[in-house]
């Protein structure tokens, strides 16, 4: 797997910040920072300005917690003032987002592209805005904002539950506060009807409502006690799910023990709110709890009991815990595990306009083509025998090559068109570019194939011969090809990675390959017709084994891409084929060729598509790879 084919998702939330990795098989690893799953968001200025996050910062906010910024994820139009200095509030939003790309290239082995950010429902155009800003600041050049409960819509159908279209779903997020959004599925995505959201009404309340019980009245409301004081009462809170009582120390005072019944009484009102939230969303898109499909709680307290049967109590509509539902957002922004296409909604994609060098993968295979198969007809004799029995001497290997070269420009005139049609006209949904892609190749397949059918026709009439044997120098050497390409169609319309530098880029054929094979074959052609002079027989011969040498080297050339192996490779291969030039050989040549394509095709499926390459450890030198295929540091 190179990092280039990962898929990054971050979930910056006000209490903590989550990110996964998701790779292209669906599999997926949850990031950890300091032994835990997560990052808190708080951050921690130091006298010289630095900026530290988790666990360093906690531990240096005991002693000054006058420099701890609890939830640096707000805009603000002005810098912060920490303890009488200014403090840029883009930086301090961007540390925690600069520690998961650094956590998150240590895992991958190298940067990762593609990156979504997990940001709530209600927020608008500016705060959309500002996060992008915080993104670019942490070093994330173009991250796709998602918003958090269409990303738990989408990580429902990948895992499994049955939502149609036209279903209307409500999403319960209780993290550090209470978002309640309504959610319609259409036919392209879910739409968000409806989003109401609380502060007050999430976890940050219920962990100082329970701290508040614990620690008595006179306990202070803020410094750094009190908030020691909160962070061990939100593990508290955690325990309590699966243990009645649990023993929680305090600074300055003997530890407590808190048990699921002083839980309740201090989660209740907060949980009350909720299930207000939840009959006050439902409302305002203009349903009855009748409508409603499902209600689905997500967020660090969705576990909590009471949360359900406030929902079930105020609204007869028993709810379902979403299973790790503290991660379910940061999950569904990117697909992780995804078994069928599901609908990720409103996600901002945007499809890369293939470069205008593109069009040279199309120009250079389809000029082969054409001069391949214009010498293999001017150069071919023609003989009788009594005027009664006509045959011809024909370059079978040439005229394969020629039918390949031309499959070989249709698709990547394909694949091209697909990927700025796509670019040109988007749609809702992640696999716009792979859907267009894949009808470009289908279509690339059959007009491919129809070329080379025409000249098997073509020359059979010119020479008056019977098309069978045209036809299958013409058909039979790309049938591999075409094959693999239709498979690599049906990968693309179902694959949700689009792969860096889109489509185009991936299935872009060799041009060196292509240019080197052509003149080696034509050198091979031009030596076994010319005239045969006393005087040019020696250049004449070394034009044929020139022609054998190129060939074998455009062999090479389509099957490895590192400089290392093409010439380790390209030596014995290219003194055979230089070695074998002859009349009968010229057949196994071009067939030689073909299958080389066809491995390419083979090559791109395999390591690119359906299992990529692991990155190779430091010092190791990379493997053989497809030629044209990026290595873990791009193209």
């Amino acid at each position: 797997m190179r990092a280039g084919e990962a898929r990054l998702s971050i979930d910056c939330g006000t209490a903590t910040t989550k990110a996964v990795l998701v790779w292209a098989d669906g599999s997926s690893t949850s990031l950890s920072f300091d032994a835990a799953p997560y990052l808190p968001s708080a951050v921690y200025v130091s006298p010289q300005g630095e900026v530290w996050t988790g666990q360093q910062a906690r531990q240096a906010a005991v002693g000054e917690p006058s420099r701890l910024i609890p939830s640096p994820r707000h805009p603000a139009d002005d810098d912060a003032v920490v303890d009488g200095t200014a403090v840029d509030v883009l930086e301090l939003a961007a540390a925690p987002l600069r520690r998961v790309v650094v956590e998150a290239q240590r895992v991958a082995g190298g940067p990762v592209r593609d990156v979504r950010v997990v940001v709530p429902a209600v927020w608008g155009p500016r705060r959309r805005t500002w996060i992008r800003q915080v993104a670019h600041r942490a070093g994330l050049s173009q991250p796709r904002l998602v918003e958090a409960p269409v990303a738990v819509a989408g990580h429902l159908l990948a895992t499994g539950v049955q939502l149609p279209a036209g279903s209307f779903i409500v999403v319960c997020d209780v993290g550090a506060g209470a978002e309640v959004t309504v959610l319609r599925r259409g036919p392209s995505g879910f739409e968000v009807l409806a989003t109401l959201a609380d502060a007050a009404a999430g976890g940050t309340a219920i962990d100082e409502a329970l701290a508040a019980a614990l620690t008595g009245p006179d306990a202070p409301g803020d410094g750094a006690a009190w908030s020691t004081t909160v962070e061990s009462v939100r593990a508290a809170k955690e325990a309590l799910a699966t243990h009645p009582a649990v023993t929680l120390p305090l600074p300055d005072r003997p530890p407590v023990v808190a048990n699921s019944a002083m839980l309740e009484q201090a989660a209740g009102p907060v949980l009350q709110r909720v299930a207000q939230l939840t009959q006050e969303a439902i409302t305002a898109a203009e349903l009855t709890a009748a409508d409603i499909a499902g209600v689905y709680c997500v967020g660090g307290s969705a576990h909590l009991p009471q949360l359900a049967q406030a929902i079930a109590a105020r609204m007869d509509i028993t709810p379902t815990v979403v299973p790790e539902p503290a991660s379910a957002a940061v999950r569904g922004a990117a697909d992780a595990g995804a078994t069928a296409p599901t609908a990720v909604g409103r996600v901002e994609v945007e499809v890369a306009v293939p470069p205008v060098r593109r069009a040279v993968a199309v120009a250079v295979p389809g000029f082969a083509s054409l001069v391949l198969i214009w010498q293999c007809l001017m150069t071919a004799e023609q003989h009788s025998t009594l005027n009664v029995y006509f045959w011809v001497d024909l370059n079978w290997g040439e005229f394969t090559m020629a039918a390949v070269m031309a499959l070989l420009a249709c698709l990547a005139a394909g694949t091209v068109l697909g990927s700025l049609i796509a670019a040109r006209s988007p749609t809702p949904g992640t696999r716009t570019e792979g859907g267009r892609v894949s009808i470009g190749i289908l279509a690339a397949v059959s007009l491919g194939t129809a070329i080379a059918g025409l000249y098997a026709v073509v020359a059979s009439q010119y020479f008056g011969q019977p098309v069978g044997r045209f036809l299958s120098w013409a058909l039979w050497p790309i049938a591999p090809i075409a094959v693999l390409a239709v498979a690599m169609a049906v990968v693309a319309a179902r694959q949700w990675r689009v792969p860096h530098g889109g489509w185009s880029a991936l299935l872009a054929a060799p041009t060196g390959s292509v240019v080197t094979a052509t003149l080696g074959m034509g050198l091979v052609q031009y030596s076994l017709t010319a005239e045969r002079w006393p005087d040019m027989l020696l250049w004449i011969d070394i034009a044929s084994r020139v022609g054998g040498l190129l060939l074998g080297v455009g062999v090479v050339m389509a099957l490895v891409a590192p400089l290392m192996f093409r010439l380790i490779l390209a030596a014995p291969l290219a003194v055979i084929t230089a070695a074998i030039v002859s009349d009968q050989a010229t057949g196994i040549l071009g067939v030689t060729y073909a299958v080389a394509v066809a491995v390419w095709w083979a090559a791109r499926l395999w390591t690119r598509i359906i299992r990529p390459t692991p990155p190779a450890p430091a010092g190791q030198p990379p493997s053989v790879l497809p030629a044209g295929t990026p290595t873990a540091g791009g193209r």
